[in-house]
């Protein structure tokens, strides 16, 4: 995105939500705030290792241990942090080829990931290949259109999940993109694909209005933005009501700020995604002012390196 219309998109969410755009230092010891530092991955596709110091075009960026070290750092100065992922974790090196994806989940639980959703990849290793390997991965993955009950899978993902940010409520659910054309039959067998606006729209009423979120969030799959009318990020933006973050991944879009679109209730949606292979770590800092709804926002994606 420009200069000239990330500036647009900024005043324009500030007239829609009364979303001030002031440094989040100004608000940084106000007893009556509450910031929230959420992190994000997508499309890391079994990058392990950084990108080698070769000259090339992302030489010595990524890895793992970098971005480890990064995550604590921010852990470190920021009381409270939510760490999540968009899916494709699997798929792109020799570790998913040998290790069949325990390395990655060990790797993300080391890390403390508090959640993340599925991406086509992480279907090629069958759908036994994926259960298989859930032991090592201490955080739970939110499926919320993929109709697991006849698969290997049943169970084992989880529709939705909240949490308790100081006295502000976080709900999430998660979208991924549609599997035939993209992933061989027989690796996500009778998975049922649902429409994922009907079901985002199930899931952020319910996280609104009957659990009482502050603030609803979509670890989506989908991708960004296509040509077409084919269900994207900005196309789900447009079509909701409740949900405030999307944070997406599949098209590997490296974003340097947040696109903003106007959703059914004419409110803002910011949608972030941080490229591929590890090579940013998506950062979105969030000051609620409690008993309004105003919020201030900045969002930094960071490279890892």
């Amino acid at each position: 995105m420009n200069r000239r219309k990330f500036v647009r998109n900024s005043l324009y969410t500030a007239a829609l939500a009364g979303v001030n755009t002031l440094p989040l230092s100004a608000l940084a010891y106000d007893h009556d705030v509450v910031r929230l530092t959420i992190l994000h991955t997508n499309d890391v596709h079994s990058r392990v290792e950084a990108f080698p110091d070769d000259g090339s075009r992302n030489a010595n960026q990524g890895g793992a241990s970098r971005r480890a070290a990064l995550i604590d750092s921010i852990r470190k100065q920021e009381k409270n942090v939510l760490l999540f992922d968009s899916g494709d974790i699997f798929q792109g090196t020799p570790y998913f080829n040998v290790f069949g994806g325990e390395i990655e989940f060990k790797l993300m639980t080391a890390m403390k990931y508090d959640a993340a959703t599925m991406g086509n990849h992480d279907f090629d290793g069958g759908m036994d290949g994926f259960v298989k390997q859930l032991p090592h991965a201490d955080f739970p993955f939110i499926t919320s259109n993929y109709d697991f009950s006849d698969t290997p899978i049943k169970g084992k993902t989880e529709k939705y999940k909240t949490w308790m940010v100081e006295d502000m409520k976080i709900g999430l659910y998660g979208l991924g993109i549609e599997l035939d054309g993209l992933v061989a039959p027989e690796h996500y067998g009778d998975t049922q694909y649902l429409d994922p606006i009907t079901v985002a729209r199930e899931y952020e009423r319910m996280l609104r209005e009957e659990m009482k979120c502050d603030y609803v969030i979509c670890l989506s799959h989908l991708g960004y933005r296509y040509r077409d009318d084919k269900v994207s990020d900005i196309v789900l933006a447009k079509q909701t009501y409740h949900t405030d973050l999307i944070l997406g991944g599949h098209t590997h879009t490296f974003m340097r700020q947040p696109d903003v679109q106007e959703n059914l209730s004419g409110h803002p949606v910011f949608i972030n995604q941080a490229g591929w292979a590890g090579i940013l770590l998506g950062r979105v800092d969030i000051v609620f002012e409690r008993g309004t709804q105003r919020r201030r926002m900045n969002s930094q994606n960071v490279i890892v390196q």
